[in-house]
């Protein structure tokens, strides 16, 4: 397959699986409304970097292995599934902040190391993600396909996944949207963590195909 042709597919695939509600869109949502737009996309970058995790397993043809491995699907569940339940747990114990206090005090600043380290092991620690590579790549990648051009479907992946997201915060951050998530925060925060906490618990229930 040429490489703009694979380029485009890529993208075409890419794009709707992460404009997808999952738990990278809900925890980038979190981090946005509750910590403001730096840290929503700080946990941008660390998602796609996560998907560097896939991309790289997915060139060596270990993602087929992965997703044909009862055993190994199933630690990745337990980690990932138990961490966006450790996060969804800290979403539900958010409390409320008087409104006036909050307008008038400056943003908390948020570790930028610490944003992006969430937004990385969620993405890393998600156990669909082997299995979505395996069929992605199956479509693109062949055995004589040189390593560069692999290394830039990579980076392209990972382009469209921040860019998304990139998105996502900018609408959510805007002042006008910001302000009236404000008002409600503690109980937004509550809400994507019982999200956070639902999914965690699915993704540890669903039985592997």
């Amino acid at each position: 397959m040429e490489l703009i042709q694979g380029l485009l597919l890529i993208s075409s695939i890419h794009l709707l699986a992460a404009a997808s509600p999952g738990p990278d869109f809900v925890l980038v949502s979190q981090q946005t409304l509750s910590n403001g737009k730096r840290a929503g996309l700080m946990c941008s970058i660390g998602i796609a970097l996560g998907l560097s995790i896939h991309i790289t397993y997915s060139a060596f043809g270990l993602a087929t292995v992965i997703a044909n491995s009862s055993n190994a699907l199933w630690a990745i569940k337990i980690l990932g599934g138990g961490y966006l339940i450790y996060l969804g747990i800290k979403g539900l114990k958010a409390k409320p902040t008087n409104a006036n206090e909050a307008s008038l005090t400056a943003p908390t600043k948020y570790s930028a190391k610490k944003s992006i380290g969430v937004g990385f092991l969620c993405n890393a620690l998600n156990p669909k993600a082997p299995i979505y590579f395996v069929s992605l790549f199956t479509v693109v990648l062949s055995p004589d396909m040189p390593t560069y051009q692999i290394a830039i479907y990579g980076a392209w992946i990972m382009m469209i996944q921040f860019a998304w997201f990139s998105l996502l915060v900018g609408i959510l951050s805007r002042p006008s949207i910001n302000l009236r998530f404000k008002q409600y925060g503690h109980w937004i925060d509550r809400v994507l963590g019982g999200a956070m906490v639902v999914l965690g618990i699915k993704v540890i229930a669903t039985r592997s195909s």
